[in-house]
């Protein structure tokens, strides 16, 4: 039998996530021009005030201080790609303490690119997790399995991937916002099918059930467009790539998350 706070669509009382990563497509002034179409977006939809749909946008790194500003006195939540596992002689990283002083409110941890071209692997991003957590900044994890698979087999190696990030203590997976990515979709034409996605993410939450986590965020990334979220369930959202360098893409996905939180 289907728990009763699993049952039909995910959307309760509980928030929506939307937001997109612009990864390394864009030069500098490119990006500032995107975040400024990006904040016409959102000042459009005067419903994002009400804070049942949570946008929040992921620049590179040398952005983040001009995109603070340009996005400043919105509900926009501003996000990292990543950073370091700590202060200190890490020539070349990024402290969580500094993205903090920043206003960076969330970070991008375990993408799968950082696993693969980067060889990070668990015990890595555990301790980003860790430092992300001790500095305030919400960690944004990022989990995927590999290869196509069914959805059980999928959602347990997937909370596999969650319980190494905390390294088995739970109370830091409370202020996660958890990324759903199947490697396999990740870059593809098209999402993966709406029906695996939400069988996947049914499964997830039963498995996280065991902690008090059932009603984690969980959002859907990996190809994501308009028209998909409307097909999903049991997720909090979408975190999208390349379709919302168009910001009208990101305004529309907006417009989807707003009719789902009013419905």
């Amino acid at each position: 039998m289907t728990p009763p706070h699993l049952s039909g669509k995910y959307r309760a009382e509980s928030q929506m996530y939307i937001g997109v990563s612009t990864k390394m497509y864009m030069g500098y002034g490119a990006s500032l021009s995107w975040l400024r179409n990006l904040r016409h977006e959102v000042d459009s939809r005067p419903g994002l005030a009400a804070g049942r749909v949570v946008p929040f946008v992921i620049p590179t790194f040398p952005v983040l201080p001009a995109a603070g500003e340009i996005i400043a006195g919105t509900p926009l939540v501003l996000g990292a790609q990543n950073a370091g596992w700590a202060d200190g002689p890490w020539t070349g990283e990024v402290a969580p303490s500094m993205l903090a002083e920043l206003g960076v409110g969330l970070v991008e941890l375990g993408h799968a690119e950082r696993r693969r071209h980067f060889a990070e692997d668990d015990d890595m991003v555990a301790r980003k997790v860790a430092a992300a957590v001790a500095a305030g900044i919400r960690p944004l994890l990022c989990v995927g399995e590999p290869e196509y698979s069914t959805p059980a087999a999928a959602a347990q190696f997937v909370y596999e991937q969650v319980a190494a990030a905390v390294e088995g203590s739970w109370q830091d997976a409370k202020s996660m916002i958890i990324a759903y990515e199947p490697v396999w979709a990740i870059g593809a034409p098209e999402p993966a099918d709406a029906t695996y996605i939400s069988n996947v993410l049914h499964a997830l939450r039963g498995l996280l059930a065991r902690h008090g986590l059932a009603e984690l965020p969980i959002i859907y990334g990996g190809s994501a467009k308009p028209g998909l979220l409307p097909e999903l369930k049991h997720v909090s959202g979408l975190f999208l790539g390349r379709f919302a360098h168009d910001a009208a893409n990101f305004g529309a996905v907006l417009d989807e998350a707003l009719a789902l939180q009013q419905g």
